[in-house]
């Protein structure tokens, strides 16, 4: 079975979900523009590569939405910086 990031519009986050606990990405949209303001991932997701996955399904995402994407999280900065083929999509 494959992972899918899915787009929680009402919510205003990112999730994954991964053998029944949630991991996600809190966002808020402006014009061309994604703010990403926290990743969490449960505590019995850490160390899975859970957060990781869903940072690669985020930026394919914003990438395919014509997005640049403001990272205002510590991971999520952390995560783009260690990924330089997304340096692009940084606004």
């Amino acid at each position: 079975m494959t992972e899918v990031v899915r787009d929680n519009v009402d919510r205003s986050r990112f999730e994954l979900a991964v053998g029944g606990e949630v991991a996600f990405a809190t966002y808020r949209r402006e014009v061309g523009q994604l703010l990403i303001s926290h990743v969490y991932a449960p505590p019995v997701l850490r160390g899975t590569g859970a957060a990781d996955r869903l940072m690669a399904g985020v930026v394919a995402r914003a990438r395919a939405g014509g997005e640049r994407i403001v990272p205002h999280c510590g991971y999520a900065r952390a995560w783009l910086r260690r990924h330089p083929a997304h340096h692009d999509l940084l606004a």
